[in-house]
Parts: C-alpha cells; sequence; structure tokens
C-alpha cells in the first residue's frame, strides 16, 4: 500500500484503475488474501451472468474471477441435475435456474436480484471487515428499497432480501424510517441522505458515507488486507462517477465527503464488532 498512489478525487486524471491496481496485489498478495478479494471481484461475475442470460452474446466485464467460457459453463451446468456445486458458488447457479422463471414476472428485477443473493454470500465472507461492509450495504440497499416501495404502493417485504434486525424491522413497522434510527445510529444520517430530492446528489452522498465508512475502518491499519478492500471500494466509486461526470464527477464527490466528514456518524455498531 506504501507503493500506490493516494486517492485524490479532484485529480483531473485517475493517477490508478482497477485494473493496475489488481496487477499490482496478484504480485504481492499471499494467496490467502487473493481469496479474500475473490468476493471483491464476484461481484462483477454477477452482472455478467445477468447480461449472459438475457444475452448470450453480450460483452463481458473482465474484472470478474471467471472466463467467458467458464460463465458459459456455469451457465450450461446449472440446467443438469447432476452439476456440480464446487465449481462456482452455489448461489450463482440457483439463480440461473430460477432466472428463467422469475425473469417474466411482475416487478422482478434481475440486477437487484442478483445483488441480494451476492451480499449474502459475501457476507459470510471470514474477513470481519469485508463482512461488516457487504452487511452494510444489504442494510443500505434494503432501507432504500423498503422506501421505493412504499413510495410506490407495493408490498414492502416483497422487496427485502435477506434476514436480520434491520430487515425484521423493515418488515413489521411503518414508521417513516422504520424505527430504525432507535436501534441503529447511523440510520438517522442515511435519512437524511436519501430524502435528498436529486436523485445523482443522492447516490453521491450515499458512496460518501461509504466511502467515509472505509476510511474509518482502515485508519490505524493502513498496510492491512483491509487497507487493499478499502482501496478498491473507492477505486470503484472512483472510476464510477469519473464516467458518469469526467469534468466535475470527482470534485463534487470531494465535497460531499468534506461536507459530511462532519456531519455524519459512521455505524458504531460496525466498528466496535470490527474491533473485537
Amino acid at each position: 500500500m506504501a507503493g500506490v498512489p493516494d486517492l485524490d478525487l479532484q485529480d483531473k486524471a485517475m493517477s490508478c484503475t482497477i485494473k493496475q491496481f489488481r496487477e499490482q496485489c496478484d504480485e504481492a498478495l499471499s494467496a490467502r488474501d487473493k481469496q479474500l478479494l475473490f468476493y471483491f471481484y464476484l461481484r462483477h461475475d454477477c452482472m455478467n451472468i445477468v447480461r449472459l442470460l438475457r444475452n448470450p452474446e453480450a460483452e463481458v466485464d473482465d474484472l470478474g474471477n471467471f472466463t467467458r467460457e467458464q460463465y458459459s459453463d456455469m451457465i450450461t451446468s446449472a440446467t443438469e441435475l447432476n452439476f456440480n456445486v464446487h465449481r462456482y458458488p452455489a448461489f450463482m447457479s440457483e439463480y440461473i435456474r430460477a432466472y428463467a422463471y422469475n425473469k417474466d414476472k411482475a416487478n422482478y428485477f434481475a440486477e437487484d436480484d442478483m445483488m441480494g443473493h451476492y451480499l449474502e454470500y459475501a457476507i459470510a465472507c471470514p474477513n470481519r471487515m469485508m463482512s461488516k461492509w457487504y452487511s452494510l450495504n444489504r442494510d443500505i440497499n434494503n432501507i432504500l428499497t423498503a422506501l421505493i416501495a412504499r413510495q410506490n404502493g407495493w408490498n414492502v417485504s416483497d422487496y427485502i432480501l435477506g434476514n436480520n434486525e434491520v430487515t425484521e424491522m423493515i418488515r413489521q413497522n411503518n414508521s417513516h424510517d422504520f424505527d430504525l434510527s432507535h436501534e441503529f445510529e447511523y440510520v438517522k444520517d442515511l435519512m437524511k441522505i436519501v430524502e435528498e430530492p436529486d436523485p445523482v446528489q443522492k447516490e453521491k452522498r450515499i458512496d460518501a458515507f461509504k466511502w467515509l465508512w472505509l476510511e474509518e475502518q482502515t485508519f490505524f491499519e493502513p498496510f492491512s488486507i483491509e487497507a487493499v478492500f478499502a482501496y478498491l471500494c473507492k477505486l470503484e466509486m472512483q472510476e464510477r462517477w469519473e464516467k458518469l461526470d469526467p469534468d466535475k464527477g470527482k470534485e463534487a464527490f470531494q465535497g460531499i465527503i468534506d461536507d459530511l466528514r462532519g456531519e455524519v456518524k459512521v455505524p458504531d455498531e460496525f466498528i466496535a464488532n470490527n474491533k473485537k
């Protein structure tokens, strides 16, 4: 980590890409640490599977763990009764088998369904900090999804994925914030963010919230595998905002992060659990 450039969102050009950083990691990390980063890259595999199920000729993102040939094997094997679940994460094969039955259902969102299964899988990651990161993301996704479902008059429970204290409160409570603010201090700050009327600004503020969480988790361990993982997550945010708004995206994102530093409190329960 000492040899990689600091991430400065006000730079006009990215000093490092995910692909470049991945190449450095492949040379420097142990096999065990590389296996932990498998969870990060697996998200790209999941989205590739969704693309290929819709269109077998679709282009795939090469940031995933698997090749195009392996995706084809996965899709073919998933339809066989004796497919080998040990070749690939089982949830991916299960998703593929169910896709044919789900794809034409009303209000079925293939990407959201896949991401829900992916987060459930990633939460079981053996690294505590990474597991907490995926848990935080699942909770944020569920809160945002529940608010959208409520606004559209949909049954909230139909769109919430996973089973933990947050999901149970969302399913059972009809208050403005599902009564989560009483149990989870970070929800107070998150609710302020999600009430932002501008969808682009709201998304940037959510990413800024996550950015600060990553900084909190790795501040005292800048050379750990957790720091490598956090760097990858930040690079991903940086690349996304640069693509969406090359001239002003990163600069605006940096300003939001600076504003949030003084007003947002990252989840204490995630920090406390990480220190145990």
